[in-house]
């Protein structure tokens, strides 16, 4: 396949590595400083649990043209960047499958008017990674986890999408096409957004975390009020496994959750939540419409909300240390 990766952060860097490494024609579309850094030594990738480290070689782009022509297009780019780049999108019309790649609780319907309902699809990717050393620290997830997930707007599982699938799964990609992703990601950040408001209360520490009980429950209760309104609005929590959050006693989620804090692998799983305090400020923005338009009452979602909508890193953890972001790259 021919694709275009639109977006050349820490994940979209990952995709274009892996699946020019399988054998497609990937372009990646960078600027600035990430454009020189990506033609001058490549992406550079490093394996979280084995270590390896590879340095693949990808065809960067500055621009999308009006007359290029790709089988596909992923748009790996923060919420809130989005309808930025919706009119270049648009004015290409040889390339038949753009796929928006990423966090969305605002449904598709401004992709759709821009675009054509035929030419957008969903997907978010079963990948996560940060950027230390000049390189990227990236973990793929299994399938038991979060596989790489994409869909038709309308469910179907279309020709197209399972050439995508294989294409994704042969770049090393675990996949599963869904179909109803609208639902997929909504119920996506009814997860995140309690999950990054928590660790913000924590001052991004997850060891604050860890032994935070308070932020804790306020995640497990929120991410059960965001279920909430989600099921309100008729919209399935999907998977459906998920529903897991609303019966287990919330004692036994705390515990849980400290287990898997524990984990290293975790300070790259959640570590894009400091370092994207703008799309999480947007998804939430997108959430507390929906939460709206249900009448639910949301105040554990209230309370972690004012922790996403800080500008500054609230100093209220029980030692008061600021943790640092992890650095990203260029």
């Amino acid at each position: 396949m021919k694709i275009l990766i639109y977006g050349a952060g820490n994940i979209g860097s990952l995709y274009a590595a892996k699946l020019k490494e399988s054998g497609n024609n990937v372009d990646i579309l960078a600027r600035g400083r990430r454009l020189r850094e990506i033609r001058e030594h490549g992406i550079r990738l490093q394996d979280f649990v084995s270590g390896e480290e590879t340095t693949t070689r990808v065809e960067a782009v500055e621009s999308l043209a009006p007359d290029d022509a790709y089988d596909l297009v992923l748009v790996i780019l923060p919420r809130h960047r989005v309808c930025e780049v919706l009119p270049i999108l648009a004015a290409n019309q040889n390339t038949p499958s753009i796929m928006f790649f990423g966090n969305n609780a605002g449904g598709s319907e401004e992709m759709i008017r821009s675009l054509g309902r035929e030419r957008v699809l969903l997907g978010f990717p079963g990948a996560a990674g940060i950027c230390q050393d000049d390189r990227i620290r990236f973990l793929i997830l299994d399938k038991g986890e979060q596989p790489t997930t994409i869909g038709e707007i309308d469910g179907a599982e279309s020709e197209r999408i399972k050439v995508i699938a294989s294409a994704l799964k042969d770049a090393g990609f675990p996949v599963s096409i869904s179909t109803n992703m609208d639902a997929w990601l909504k119920t996506h950040v009814a997860e995140i957004i309690p999950t990054a408001g928590a660790l913000y209360m924590a001052n991004e520490d997850i060891g604050q975390l860890k032994h935070n009980r308070e932020a804790l429950g306020l995640m497990i209760r929120a991410i059960r009020e965001g279920f909430r309104v989600l099921s309100s609005l008729d919209i399935p929590i999907t998977p459906s496994i998920h529903q897991v959050f609303r019966w287990i006693p919330e004692f036994l989620l705390v515990a849980m959750m400290r287990r898997k804090l524990n984990d290293k692998a975790w300070s790259v799983k959640i570590g894009h939540a400091s370092n994207a305090r703008d799309e999480v400020k947007a998804i939430a923005r997108e959430f507390r419409q929906l939460a709206q338009q249900s009448g639910i009452a949301t105040p554990a979602l209230d309370q972690l909300q004012s922790y996403v909508d800080a500008t500054e890193r609230p100093a209220d953890s029980a030692n008061g240390s600021h943790v640092g972001a992890p650095p990203r790259c260029p």
